[in-house]
């Protein structure tokens, strides 16, 4: 059968089509066994017309639909462009009876990423064979693709929308599902800026071929049950073409009352619109229990809304005005204070007494004391534990923690037990894939060794093929000794990164160790959780060594791991030692440590555009503010450890972020101008998880200086949530040590945002949220500062009435006068802009 598969090669289907004819079932049996493992073994993607001759091949010789489904639905087959009418007729032909099963089945296979993959070949099978479309979300996903992704290339005969919709067999079978599929919405806006499906469907309803009801009925369905914003926008759309009359509304005004009190901002805002478009067929007491809720909301403009809807019902309904007011009271404690004064204003005029309450002013912060920061986990001594240890590393991000037990444990027990830890180790590293796709010329590539590491530890021939891998990386470091900083010739600092440097050095090491027998762990293994290592145990593991060999580059980790400061007792003791090692630790620690760097704040723009098209250029912010670092005068930095280039925006990849801290955890103002580039992708380019290292870096040691306080401005400004939750975890802690610089922090928030870096409202909720728990003075101190140059802005930057009303609360609750330049020059210049209103507020806080 070589000249079949030939022809299946080519995507020859009149070829495959015509030998088939001429087969008997045995043969077409036979045929069958060897097309499988023929497409098993193939590389090459099938997709056009060697997709359409595979998809003949298999009806014409499998024998049931689910190996032909098996076949068919593979990774490697693309049926996104095959052909189904030579597949229908080659299944006529051999009276196959299982064709609505196989497009059932494929079906069943559509992944939603790919819906649009098979999508049209599997619906023109139903199609053919006049049965019901499966209703399962990849077909639902991939039918509201098909609604805009059509397989006609020549658009001036596309069917318009609304024709092909009102004709659709599939129509009123999965538009009920279309409301009920987690994200089916996204694949709605593709198609005229996200209004024709909406728009569409409405003019069916209104032509009657679609139910209204059903339709106002799955919208609200859709919006209770809650999506992403993209997914939800469609529906939202929908919902406007669709709009619904006050008695629909009132029908269904639980539903409408839930979307108000706890659906997202867009959503609830159509949900009050429709609500006050009904009058009063909606239950009032209802309507009142759910404004409690609404006027608590942070969205202002929902809440402004609110109030005024509440103002009208009170002056149209006299004899009601004072349970109104009770709801409008409620409103007296949002954090908005133009809010809070219009709130209260109309809670009075409607007869509410607010009750005399006493206030005790509070200055300063009060924030529990700082937490002991922990001790590192003991080292491992179980081959289970390591493997545990291990599959905790197969993620994109290490903790630099376990990694570090890991290495420790990997030379403890590899070097005791090697049959132990290859046969428990090998299995989990092959179901993770590890070294797959490792390159042997990626010599200074963090993850690239440590899988070499991890491979050589649980299969020993491995450790042939990386060892010469490893010995290039230590002679080619040869040249670059960590000490003397001092009296040598000058040397430019490597390309690559430090900590790139370092940690491929101490892989490759711990790579050769592992051939050695009985060794006691790593010098470098952290006795405390930031990765910092006690002196005294790195004396105590010096000292019991012995005549063992010191492997270089793990005591130079050790040395940098150590904290800084001079101790000439222990150092007396470590030069006592007689050895290389104990005397490198005796000068360490009278002094001939890391040199204090000096750090300078810089902008820099985006890199050059490319010659080609280059689409990630216009996404690259415009300026960005860091701090570059040097080594003092006559100081040399053969490792790049103290030195920090400014990049232009889109150059210089980051490298593993999360082992910085764990790398220099004595030194947190370097570690952080190592960091910042990542801190500020996750302001200004929606990086997530670019900040949650923060955290860790305040438990480090050392000074900030303007790196950290950058990093702490980056951090609150942060697009997630989860970065601004790690940044205001770090603001809090550094505060609690009395190591956070308040107005260092503020003046570089304030110079950012002026500058139009960041987007300032985002920092608003971060910043209350230090408040409530105790830190008042220092955000007070942080907002004094960071409100000048806004102020001083030609335009003041978005967000920054927020910050003077939040300065205004924070000013009275702790009565310290703190100046604000600029704020009288506002206050002066008058009007009733909401800027103007809250410096007066401010004003008024100090005044007092």
């Amino acid at each position: 059968m070589t000249d079949f598969f030939r022809a299946l090669g080519r995507g020859d289907v009149t070829s495959v089509g015509a030998m088939l004819h001429t087969l008997d079932d045995p043969a077409r049996r036979a045929l069958g066994d060897e097309l499988t493992a023929h497409v098993r073994r193939r590389d090459e993607l099938w997709w056009g017309g060697t997709a359409t001759a595979l998809a003949v091949a298999a009806v014409g010789t499998l024998s049931t639909a689910t190996k032909t489904a098996a076949l068919l639905g593979r990774r490697s087959v693309m049926l996104a462009d095959a052909d189904p009418e030579p597949v229908v007729a080659a299944a006529r032909q051999r009276g196959v009876p299982w064709v609505a099963d196989l497009a059932y089945r494929l079906a069943e296979r559509l992944p939603r990423s790919r819906a649009w993959d098979g999508w049209h070949f599997i619906a023109e099978l139903l199609l053919a064979e006049k049965v019901p479309p499966p209703t399962g979300d990849g077909f639902v996903v991939g039918w509201a693709q098909s609604m805009w992704w059509q397989r006609s290339p020549d658009e001036q005969r596309q069917t318009p929308l609304v024709d092909r919709l009102r004709a659709d067999p599939f129509l009123d079978v999965l538009l009920p599902r279309l409301f009920e599929v987690d994200g089916a919405g996204v694949d709605l806006g593709f198609s005229g800026g996200g209004r024709a499906v909406p728009s569409t469907l409405a003019a069916l309803a209104t032509e009657g071929r679609l139910d209204r009801a059903m339709l106002v009925d799955g919208v609200l369905g859709r919006l209770l049950r809650g999506d992403r914003p993209g997914a939800l926008r469609p529906f939202l759309a929908l919902h406007e073409e669709l709009r619904p009359g006050p008695d629909e509304v009132a029908a269904r005004a639980s539903g409408y009352l839930r979307l108000l009190a706890d659906g997202p901002g867009p959503v609830a805002v159509v949900a009050q619109r429709a609500l006050r478009d009904a009058g009063g067929q909606v239950e009032f007491e209802s309507l009142l229990d759910t404004s409690r809720v609404v006027v608590g909301r942070p969205e202002k403009a929902l809440v402004r809304a609110q109030l005024s809807w509440l103002d009208r019902l009170a002056r149209q309904n006299p004899e009601r005005a004072v349970d109104i007011a009770e709801v409008l009271a409620s409103g007296a404690e949002h954090p908005a204070a133009d809010l809070r004064d219009r709130a209260t204003a109309l809670a009075q005029r409607y007869g509410h007494q607010p009750v005399a309450t006493v206030t005790v002013k509070v200055a300063g912060d009060e924030l529990p004391p700082p937490v002991s920061t922990a001790l590192a986990a003991p080292p491992i001594t179980d081959v289970d534990e390591l493997v545990e240890e291990v599959f905790g590393l197969l993620t994109p991000r290490w903790p630099a923690a376990t990694l570090e037990r890991v290495l420790d444990g990997l030379v403890r027990l590899t070097t005791t037990e090697r049959d132990r830890v290859g046969a428990a180790l090998l299995p989990v590293l092959r179901r993770g894939q590890v070294g797959s796709w490792d390159h042997m010329w990626s010599q200074f590539n963090v993850t690239v060794q440590l899988n070499g590491v991890l491979l050589a530890a649980a299969a020993p021939p491995e450790a042939t093929s990386r060892r010469d891998q490893w010995s290039s990386i230590l002679s080619q470091l040869l040249s670059r000794p960590l000490r003397p900083f001092h009296g040598r010739s000058a040397v430019d600092p490597p390309h690559q990164s430090a900590l790139t440097l370092i940690y491929s050095a101490r892989l490759a090491e711990i790579g050769q160790r592992l051939d050695g027998r009985d060794d006691p762990g790593l010098l470098a293994a952290p006795t405390c959780a930031t990765g910092a290592l006690d002196p005294t145990a790195l004396y105590e593991r010096l000292a019991a060594l012995g005549d063992r060999p010191v492997w270089r580059w793990d005591l130079t980790q050790a040395l940098l791991r150590l904290p800084v400061g001079v101790d000439e007792a222990l150092a007396s003791r470590a030069a006592a030692l007689g050895t290389p090692a104990g005397d490198d630790l005796a000068g360490w620690l009278r002094g001939d440590a890391l040199p204090a760097t000096v750090q300078q704040v810089v902008t820099i723009g985006r890199r050059e555009r490319r010659h080609t098209y280059d689409y990630g250029y216009d996404q690259l912010p415009v300026r960005r503010t860091l701090v570059t670092t040097a080594p003092p005068e006559g100081a040399a930095d053969p490792l790049g450890l103290f030195t920090v280039r400014a990049q232009p925006i889109g150059r210089g990849p980051g490298d593993s972020s999360n082992l910085w801290p764990a790398l220099l955890p004595g030194h947190r103002g370097l570690v952080a101008a190592h960091l910042l580039p990542e801190f500020a992708r996750a302001a200004q380019q929606d990086l997530q998880d670019g900040a949650t290292i923060l955290p860790v870096l305040a438990e480090c040691a050392g000074a900030g200086g303007p790196a950290l306080d950058l990093a702490l401005a980056y951090g609150l400004c942060a697009r997630h949530e989860v970065d601004r939750v790690a940044a205001l975890d770090a603001l809090l802690m550094l505060a609690a040590s009395g190591d956070l610089d308040p107005p260092g922090v503020g003046g570089q928030l304030g110079a950012l945002a002026a500058d139009g870096q960041v987007t300032l409202s985002r920092v608003v909720t971060p910043l209350r949220d230090a408040i409530a728990a105790g830190a008042r003075l220092s955000v007070w101190r942080l907002l004094a500062a960071a409100l000048p140059p806004m102020l001083a802005a030609p335009t003041p930057p978005r967000g920054t009435p927020d910050l003077l009303a939040l300065g205004a609360e924070t000013a009275r609750a702790t009565g310290v006068p703190i100046e604000v330049p600029g704020l009288a020059d506002v206050v002066a210049r008058g009007g009733t802009s909401r800027l103007a209103t809250e410096a007066r507020r401010l004003a008024t806080a100090l005044a007092a």
